[in-house]
């Protein structure tokens, strides 16, 4: 065999037993090895020959693997590596793939897992190995999901760049339709995995019963209507990636299962008895403080950790103005079925304009806009935009009038109970709410205020739940169970 086209790895272990095993398996799966029992060893190796994989395991008798990672990450010879931990040392994964190492493999180290690390480090490794292309239609061939070339979109795209490098847990985070799911895709569709399955699943809209069978499938007859065996999420993306969204909705007693599948690797069934290794990247998604949600207990600290080895922040889009044009261009090519231009007046009454539903918002405009458009040309009105840009407290404007309407009914309902007024109507731009005479009942009177409020916010995202959550200062679930608890339809 010409060893000399093989790809080479170096494996770096102090105990012989283990480095003869990872030697066999590697040697087997057609790969050219070199072994080092320490890190002076493993120095000189690589002063004299370029990897396309580094195993290390992370003690080792002069010094940690870690030296290694730091190293490597700090040259520019772009090799992954990545670190053999003990059983239960899930921590030093996490420094390893914080401080740049590409992937982690625990010990007993399991074959099949060892296995997919290395081919996906292979795989990344001849991604970064290939010239960049000078073709100028090369960009055509292969559009970013994600549009703009704000300063913020450049950094955003970089991250993402860097991120595509490592199988490291990644959270974006940003406000609600900034573009999280669409920036989760261009993680993977530049990643090694790209040829794989991605399954995004939003978490706050699976019933909190089902999540164990969504998540990890189920055998046949392991609950009544269990008719055949069902694969879960974890085994749909299965060599591929993982989005969860909205992760701050899961129920406590889901994130202890998720827990243990991130850090194990594997998953159980419904039903069965033995577990299935799985290899997935996770990447999840949040408009929440999750560091927020961890002190007030609604989070687990340590899948918090877990999670969020690498943020994503999503700038949004009232602070990179300068991309509407281009994706308003990119969203009416999408929608129109003929051309569509956007005339200047309606782009400046755009710019103008807050966006507090973030880029979903501007496509659900320019969509609604296109069915009033006239001669293939969108002009202000056929926007009908609820407001232009408030500086009230930094507030967007409809966020600020909900705020000032709610501050108005509190305010006049104070004066009437203390002056013993008869019922008024609080008008002028605020809740048209009747304010009863005393004595009254003060629960009916907060539901209506309550079914008021949550309607208008309804109304105002066209029946998004989620940014009407948002709007509202309350998580999805709680907007959900007021939405059945005062029957609104």
């Amino acid at each position: 065999m010409n060893t000399s086209s093989c790809p080479k790895i170096l494996v770096v272990d102090d105990e012989a037993h283990l480095r003869e095993l990872l030697e066999i398996t590697l040697i087997k799966m057609g790969l050219d090895v070199d072994s080092a029992e320490n890190l002076s060893v493993a120095r000189s190796y690589l002063q004299k020959n370029t990897y396309s994989l580094v195993l290390t395991d992370m003690r080792l008798p002069d010094g940690s693997g870690m030296e290694l990672v730091e190293e490597l990450s700090a040259s520019d010879k772009n090799t992954p590596i990545a670190v053999i931990t003990a059983f239960g040392s899930a921590d030093n994964a996490v420094i390893a793939l914080k401080a740049g190492a590409f992937d982690y493999v625990s010990k007993p180290v399991a074959l099949d897992h060892l296995r997919k690390l290395v081919r996906s480090a292979l795989e990344m490794h001849e991604v970064a190995a290939k010239p960049v292309s000078r073709d100028p239609d090369a960009s055509l061939r292969a559009p970013s999901f994600l549009i703009g070339s704000s300063a913020g979109m450049q950094m955003v795209r970089s991250q993402i760049e860097r991120l595509a490098r490592s199988m490291a847990p990644v959270i974006i985070t940003g406000e609600s339709g900034s573009g999280k799911e669409l920036a989760a895709r261009e993680i993977h569709k530049t990643s090694a995995r790209a040829a794989q399955a991605f399954v995004a699943v939003n978490c706050g809209a699976i019933p909190e019963n089902l999540m164990e069978a969504e998540f990890f499938g189920y055998r046949k007859g392991a609950f009544t209507g269990a008719v055949d065996d069902r694969d879960g999420f974890f085994q749909a993306a299965n060599g591929g990636t993982l989005m969860l969204d909205e992760v701050a909705d899961l129920p406590l007693a889901m994130q202890v299962k998720l827990l243990r599948a991130i850090q194990e690797r594997r998953i159980r069934k419904i039903g069965a008895t033995t577990e299935e290794s799985v290899d997935v990247r996770i990447i999840s998604a949040t408009h929440q403080n999750l560091a927020v949600c961890v002190e007030e207990g609604r989070f687990r600290q340590d899948l918090y950790y877990r999670l969020n080895v690498i943020e994503l922040h999503l700038p949004p889009l009232r602070q990179r103005l300068e991309d509407i044009p281009e994706l308003a261009q990119g969203m009416l090519t999408k929608l129109a079925q003929t051309p569509v231009s956007l005339a200047p007046a309606a782009l400046q009454a755009l710019l103008q304009y807050d966006f507090p539903g973030n880029v979903r918002e501007l496509e659900n405009i320019l969509e609604r806009a296109l069915a009033f458009a006239n001669d293939g040309c969108i002009e202000p009105g056929d926007l009908m935009l609820r407001g232009t840009r408030s500086d009230t407290h930094g507030l967007p404007a409809a966020a600020s009038a909900s705020a000032a309407s709610v501050a108005a009914l509190t305010t006049g309902a104070a004066v009437a109970a203390e002056h013993g007024a008869a019922p008024a109507v609080i008008a002028e731009g605020a809740l048209e709410l009747t304010l009863p005479s005393l004595p009254c009942s003060l629960p009916d009177f907060l539901e209506q205020v309550e079914r008021e409020m949550i309607r208008r916010a309804l109304q105002q995202t066209y029946q998004n739940r989620t940014q009407a959550a948002e709007l509202l200062g309350v998580s999805f679930r709680q907007l959900r169970y007021q939405i059945q608890k005062l029957k609104i339809q």
